[in-house]
């Protein structure tokens, strides 16, 4: 079993426990099944955006509490140097490097994403709110809805997060974008 999901399902119980919600309550907010949802607390299930961002949001807190277990110092300013990311490495299609993880009250979370070809995202994820997606290089199938938009280098897509959505990499290299999230 993976020890950052297990550290990540340690934290999400706690957080829970103190947020006062049973599980049965925060499954029904997240649509999940109580045994779906056992199994992120349990660490047997990876945590996806989707999901880290829907039960930040319901619990009132940040991505990165859930993520590190720490709350960085915020600021009304941040400055994210490079190579000073906040790295997240899924397991999966996707790694991500939070550009904001000090900012203060963020209405947006925004992130710089590789996906690596072969490596498509077999979930379609879905969170409140609107994203933005602009790509860096590679090309990448953008499906939101029942639709799918091929985006290069150069493109961008701005779209309602609450329907179902997700990416496939195109061609043989890895695709690069920025996404932001906005809640």
């Amino acid at each position: 079993m993976d020890e950052q999901l297990l550290e990540m399902g340690m934290r999400l119980r706690e957080l829970r426990e103190i947020n006062g919600m049973s599980v049965e309550e925060i499954a029904e907010k997240l649509g999940k099944t109580v045994s779906e949802y056992q199994e992120y607390e349990d660490g047997k299930h990876d945590f996806s955006f989707s999901f880290m961002l829907n039960v930040a949001t319901i619990l009132g807190i940040d991505v990165i509490n859930l993520l590190s277990g720490h709350s960085p110092k915020l600021s009304d300013c941040a400055i994210v140097r490079k190579g000073q990311e906040f790295f997240i490495k899924k397991e999966g299609a996707y790694d991500y490097k939070h550009l904001a993880y000090t900012f203060r009250n963020k209405k947006g979370e925004p992130f710089f994403v590789t996906c690596m070809p072969g490596e498509e995202d077999k979930i379609l994820h879905t969170h409140e709110g609107q994203e933005f997606n602009f790509v860096l290089s590679g090309s990448m199938r953008l499906t939101v809805g029942n639709i799918t938009y091929d985006l290069n280098k150069g493109d961008s897509a701005y779209f309602n997060s609450r329907l179902p959505h997700g990416i496939k990499v195109l061609g043989d290299a890895p695709v690069k974008f920025l996404a932001v999230v906005m809640k």
